[in-house]
């Protein structure tokens, strides 16, 4: 689909009512911490979870020997709850509560934390206060998943070891004031345990079995276990391959790059070298509805009135940014049909 521009969104979602004054200094805000790392304490690693990935990931590749036997709507249903999954972290998690780039009336808050269940990510109020330290303290021991320690790290492995004591001493500094004070957040993080496991096991199983008859044994392994390895490595592909390879049309000086493949897995999360350029962009690009499943999702709440005040950079910032640190050849190529 062609790039929307933000004035085409009906139902609110329309044009940041910041000033372009106020955009470009927020856009060229220096508030990543860029010191070089110090000598990094020795690796502690928290085998529990190394147990847990393992055998997840385990039970994912013996899924994929199943789908030949399961049935078409089963297909679907993990199709259908990968979407809800994904939404629970990208339009939720991310989008709304991470970087506030829009606001949610309480039905559509009610049906995000539910997604976000789904995706068993940690509760909101941990995913958020762990991506806005990544976004404060991007690609320094300070980041959570910082990509300069490699793409293992960055993709898994920064769950499989203790935080580096950066993350914790400086993540203090973080303002986690308006999630502490969402009574939604709040009521999740509380009872989050009591909610992941119904939701992002039992339900994708209790479904195919009881509408359509299919396998317990089958629906269990591909709408519920296969289904939840996918989500979790899709949203980890932006922490690591959007770190590493792509292009970088807004700004070469940071790893963060566009990449299409995971803007494809991530329902439109790849668009990472514009999305840490303008973070507070919600549509995280300037493409509009292109490989970004996100954004039409919003869209839709918008024209529904469930979502409003929809923070978009104009055109014109975007482009003196794009002229002034862009990669020119990437520039190019992006802008390329």
């Amino acid at each position: 689909m062609p790039p929307r521009n933000v004035e085409e969104v009906g139902g609110g979602c329309e044009t940041d009512t910041l000033g372009l004054d106020q955009i470009d200094q927020l856009v060229n805000g220096t508030t990543t911490d860029t010191a070089p790392a110090a000598k990094r304490p020795p690796r502690q690693i928290v085998w529990r979870n190394v147990a847990l990935f393992a055998v997840l990931h385990l039970g994912a590749l013996y899924s994929i020997f199943l789908i030949p036997q399961a049935k078409y709507q089963t297909l679907l249903w993990s199709c259908f709850m990968y979407y809800l999954a994904a939404m629970g972290i990208t339009a939720g998690a991310h989008r709304l509560w991470s970087h506030r780039s829009y606001k949610a009336r309480l039905p559509l808050k009610i049906f995000l934390l539910f997604c976000n269940c789904i995706s068993f990510q940690n509760s909101v109020f941990e995913w958020a206060r762990d991506h806005r330290a990544h976004h404060k303290f991007s690609e320094t021991d300070a980041d959570p998943h910082n990509a300069k320690r490699g793409f293992f790290f960055a993709h898994i492995g920064w769950l499989l070891v203790k935080k580096h004591p950066e993350v914790k001493e400086k993540g203090k500094s973080v303002d986690l004031t308006d999630l502490k004070n969402d009574p939604a957040i709040a009521f999740q993080h509380r009872h989050y345990l009591k909610l992941v496991v119904p939701l992002c096991f039992i339900l994708p199983t209790f479904i195919p079995v009881y509408l359509w008859d299919e396998s317990a044994f089958i629906a269990f392994y591909i709408a519920a276990v296969l289904r939840y390895a996918l989500v979790l490595n899709a949203t980890w592909l932006v922490n690591s391959a959007a770190h590493m390879w792509g292009q970088r049309p807004y700004d070469h000086r940071i790893n963060p790059a566009e990449n299409m493949a995971v803007a494809l897995c991530a329902t439109g999360e790849g668009f990472h070298n514009y999305h840490h350029v303008f973070p507070h962009d919600y549509s995280t690009s300037e493409y509009g509805w292109r490989l970004n499943l996100t954004t039409m999702f919003i869209d839709t709440m918008s024209w529904f009135g469930l979502a409003y005040d929809c923070r978009k950079i104009p055109d014109s910032v975007v482009e003196r940014r794009r002229q002034r640190t862009g990669n020119k050849a990437d520039d190019s190529t992006c802008h390329s049909d």
